[in-house]
């Protein structure tokens, strides 16, 4: 099941919230989400719910052992277990296959080797739950003692499939000592429902214009066919990770937790290194704290934690190798920022830093597309004006006419002006009564107005694929 479908807007949604508040106690709320998040996750696979209900178990179990037996090896051992097994099931369902096949091809080998379709979010609870026991090692938190709590931690439906990685530290206290207000769940609904059309109205259309591109017509790809293509993909992966986003921040705030910001107008960044502060956040700072950080960061071998860093972080986004050459282009242009021009790109004017850097990041979003290494290169071809086809054919002017106004109103809503636009509505609504009618009056029109139009979208639309789901 998935946030933008119409099974669960007008089905799974309505009655989880019902049943939600109708609850009075806390204990009975936190029953219920635990039921239905459990549901939610089955609805898809069934079988891989006994994955998710196993890991959580040997975290709580190892971190009740942790905190039972501080400053001891029993304390290490149970640390070591928890990352050797989560980090196991992780290989053996997302990497085994890759990693076997990859020897069998470089030493003309024939390794037997199972396939297994991936558990949906595997990589984010299976880093939400080590961040958990290594937080507990550390003493940055208590352990859980009640399992039904740390369970709902694990599976809780708004970031369970696609993030942002929550750490148990963000919602410890959350879990049994939470309220739900009116502000709250209106803020909650106009997130969500802000998410829903960057995903439905943005994301999909634009992601259907660069399959016509990049997919069906890749052999005769001219070089502006390739630029506006590989546009309409960044645009896509954006507003379909970032409306993800929206909708667990939204949800969650509805149901009284408040989970960190995973994405800050990526595309209006000044370096790769702010590209990367300001992009997928959870999973930046997941890495920063628990592998870069404790290899000896900034300190010591800087260059080799960052290899090993960004080996890591593309190999996390999938089990191919483009994803691995795309981890280490990052880790090319982020030790020239850092080891090269140590510092210096600050000094340089806007105009410079910002075409380079959307620059890069576009170049990279190739490395993310393609997971056939033959079409990357013969992407390359056209996009860097050696294509065979030319400049521009009749097919790519025609798609890059008909979906320019869609092109600018996408850049549009890549910068911060919807927070302005925010922050009007609510200064209005502070000023008067008169103020808070108008604000009351925008923000009902706001939210019916989106929903309306994504119901419309979703009924016609057979395009809605969600790229995260992968990871």
């Amino acid at each position: 099941m998935v946030f933008s479908s119409l099974i669960f807007l007008y089905l799974f949604l309505p009655i989880c919230l019902i049943l939600y508040f109708l609850a009075k106690k806390i204990r009975v709320k936190n029953v219920i989400l635990l039921v239905l998040s459990l549901l939610f996750y089955a609805w898809g696979e069934p079988v891989w719910v006994i994955l998710l209900i196993f890991s959580g178990f040997v975290d709580y179990f190892n971190g009740r052992i942790i905190e039972a037996n501080r400053g001891t090896k029993y304390a290490k051992m149970a640390l070591v277990s928890s990352i050797v097994i989560n980090l196991g099931l992780l290989g053996v369902f997302k990497y085994s296959a890759f990693f076997i096949q990859s020897i069998n091809g470089l030493f003309s080998a024939h390794l037997p080797y199972a396939e297994f379709a991936l558990p949906i979010g595997i990589s984010f609870y299976t880093f939400q739950t080590l961040s958990y026991t290594i937080d507990v090692y550390r003493g940055n938190t208590k352990a859980q003692m009640k399992f039904s709590n740390f369970l709902l931690y694990v599976s809780l439906f708004p970031q369970l499939i696609a993030g942002p990685i929550v750490r148990y530290t963000d919602v410890a206290e959350q879990i049994d000592n939470r309220t739900t207000t009116l502000a709250g769940f209106k803020s909650g609904a106009i997130r969500f429902l802000t998410g829903l059309a960057k995903k439905v109205l943005i994301a999909n259309y634009a992601g259907s214009v660069c399959e016509q591109l990049l997919s069906s017509n890749l052999p005769e790809l001219t070089t502006a066919g390739a630029w506006f293509g590989i546009f309409m993909f960044a645009v896509q992966i954006y507003f379909d990770f970032s409306g993800y986003s929206d909708m667990a921040i939204g949800l969650g705030k509805i149901f009284g937790f408040q989970y960190p910001e995973n994405f800050n107008y990526p595309y209006i960044c000044t370096s790769i290194t702010d590209f990367w502060r300001r992009w997928h956040i959870s999973l930046s700072t997941f890495f920063r704290d628990y592998v870069y950080i404790p290899l000896g960061g900034n300190r010591r071998h800087l260059v080799f934690n960052l290899l090993v860093v960004w080996s890591l972080t593309g190999l996390w986004h999938g089990a191919s190798w483009n994803f691995i050459l795309w981890g280490l282009y990052y880790f090319v242009f982020l030790f020239f920022e850092k080891v090269v021009l140590k510092g210096r790109m600050e000094q340089m004017p806007w105009y410079v830093k910002r075409p380079y850097s959307l620059l890069v990041v576009l170049i990279g979003w190739a490395f993310f597309y393609f997971t056939d290494l033959g079409q990357l290169g013969t992407f390359f071809q056209s996009f860097f004006f050696a294509s065979p086809n030319g400049l521009i054919d009749t097919t790519s002017q025609t798609l890059i006419i008909n979906n320019s106004l869609f092109a600018v109103i996408a850049v549009i809503a890549c910068l911060p002006l919807s927070k302005y636009a925010k922050k009007l509505v609510n200064y209005m609504g502070q000023k008067s009564n008169a103020g808070m009618a108008v604000q009351f009056s925008l923000n009902f029109v706001y939210m019916v107005g989106v929903l309306f139009f994504c119901t419309a979208s979703l009924v016609g639309q057979s395009y809605n694929p969600f790229l995260y789901f992968r990871f």
